[in-house]
């Protein structure tokens, strides 16, 4: 089963989420992605812990350009005895292709285990 996504407010219908609605129009490998602000039970300005619990609950890595907060909530979660599927931080300059390109190989190529409880930046 391939993986699924959360990205966050931050990204929210930004070039990223714009290149991942296009990759997903050509319908080969769709990315199973939703954003913060989306669900009813994540509004946005939601707080990093509580988007942290929801990732965890619904199984979705969590795709965010935060470099400064997120490494100490995660910390936090997981000294709390929770668990997370992951995090990938988007880098300052990436393009949002190679993103989509990332998250698709992701998705198809790996486990969900491989990414657990810890935090990948996207190269």
């Amino acid at each position: 089963m391939p993986l699924a996504y959360l990205l966050d407010e931050h990204l929210r219908q930004g070039p990223v989420w714009t290149a991942i609605q296009s990759h997903n129009s050509r319908g080969f490998y769709r990315i199973d992605v939703t954003q913060v602000g989306d669900p009813g039970d994540l509004p946005l300005g939601s707080a990093d812990q509580d988007i942290l619990r929801w990732a965890e609950r619904e199984q979705r890595i969590l795709v965010s350009d935060d470099r400064s907060t997120l490494p100490e909530h995660l910390a936090q979660h997981l000294a709390s005895g929770r668990r997370s599927p992951g995090i990938f931080t988007i880098t300052q300059h990436v393009r949002p292709l190679r993103v989509v390109a990332f998250l698709e190989a992701a998705a198809y190529a790996s486990d969900a285990y491989e990414w657990r409880d810890a935090i990948w930046y996207i190269p």
